[in-house]
């Protein structure tokens, strides 16, 4: 740690700052694991590790106020001027249209890992509000160490300009729990983060409060609803809406269908959770949990984003109601379909072709799961890259 602590003090390094947020990666990766790991023999070891790092990184100071070659966009690679310190930038009367956050947006769009995730990226704002969220919301959408490590770099960058993070009264979404998705900014530039809230969803659907899945399957619906009136990249696969591709919920007419059929399977779900034939209960919630997993992006999200562990927790309830089936003395199959699609076409039918996004050939979102319920045989479905 001795060398990592003289690199870090390092001032107007660049390997410093790249050294900062390569630990910040790896604390985001290390914590994220141990989350997961949870019995593994080395966690003792990673907890010490975590706190290494996080008193490397709580005391190294800021390094370089200019902000380094890395960050400046692909058409000011050829400059042959320094970039500009936060002085350098106030001394010159900024335009009344201009963005503060301009080489931020510049910044992230030009990042190769990110278009990994997200494709090209063609950032639509106009406001330096509008444009922290935009970039928020799709950091939702990549691995959550990597969307750690972003957002930490955001923070940096928008310190810069004068804005400083703000994490008090975003914008709340209802759900079965609280959770801060992202903060807002105050100073410079001044505008709201986005949060998950307990108490706005017991307010909306008090009368399924008592049952911590259906609480929660309530809170995925209602938070799909808000994002769908404010996120316009969102699409959907849903088969009974439409079996013949993924379509954008840009008009009206797409988001009333898609919505319509994501509230009536819901409706139903609630409606048979209490059948005295719990087959009933398990073929109704497999029928919500494909609306839930055709609420898509594309390219599809990472399975380990925020949208892709959201839609994974929604798909671990199924396995409480398949055991109680189970207890009723049936046979059940159940296979959620990822990897080589060669390996599980046999499992799906109607599947849908995609030509971006993840590796070719593999499996990019399990649509619905495979399922067999003593002889009923129910095929999945999913969204797979093709060879080509």
């Amino acid at each position: 740690m001795q060398d990592l602590r003289k690199l870090l003090d390092t001032e107007n390094s660049d390997l410093a700052w790249v050294l900062r947020w390569g630990l910040y990666g790896l604390r985001a990766t290390l914590h994220e694991a141990k989350q997961k790991y949870t019995t593994d023999p080395g966690i003792s070891d990673c907890e010490e590790l975590l706190k290494e790092l996080d008193r490397l990184l709580e005391l190294a100071p800021r390094q370089k106020q200019e902000i380094p070659d890395t960050f400046i966009s692909p058409e000011d690679e050829d400059s042959p001027f320094e970039p500009k310190s936060p002085q350098d930038i106030s001394s010159f009367p900024e335009p009344q249209n201009e963005l503060k956050l301009i080489r931020l947006r510049d910044t992230f769009c030009s990042d190769t890992q990110l278009q990994n995730y997200l494709g090209k990226l063609q950032l639509q704002s106009t406001t330096d509000s509008e444009l922290w969220n935009e970039m928020q919301l799709l950091l939702l959408r990549v691995p959550t160490n990597v969307a750690d490590c972003w957002r930490q770099r955001l923070l940096e960058l928008a310190d810069l300009v004068g804005a400083k993070e703000d994490k008090r009264s975003p914008f709340s979404l209802p759900f079965s729990r609280d959770e801060l998705l992202y903060p807002g900014l105050t100073g410079e530039i001044n505008t709201k983060g986005l949060s998950l809230s307990k108490t706005l969803l017991e307010q909306q659907l008090s009368q399924v409060s008592r049952n911590e899945d259906l609480l929660f399957l309530a809170g995925v619906v209602s938070t799909y609803l808000e994002f769908i009136k404010f996120d316009s990249s969102l699409h959907h696969a849903l088969k009974k809406v439409d079996p013949f591709g993924v379509r954008y919920l840009n008009s009206q007419q797409e988001r009333s269908k898609y919505i319509a059929a994501l509230e009536d399977r819901f409706q139903r779900a609630l409606a048979a959770e209490n059948h005295d034939d719990s087959r009933v209960t398990l073929r109704a919630r497999l029928d919500l949990d494909e609306a839930f997993h055709s609420l898509v992006y594309l390219p599809p999200v990472d399975r380990y984003s925020w949208w892709g562990r959201l839609q994974e927790e929604s798909r671990r309830t199924l396995y409480r109601v398949v055991e109680r089936v189970r207890n009723q003395g049936h046979k059940v199959k159940f296979r959620p379909l990822w990897g080589p699609y060669a390996d599980v076409h046999t499992f799906s039918k109607d599947d849908l072709e995609l030509d971006i996004g993840g590796t070719q050939g593999e499996v990019l979102a399990c649509l619905r799961v495979y399922a067999k319920i003593n002889d009923e045989e129910l095929k999945g479905r999913v969204l797979f890259r093709s060879l080509r």
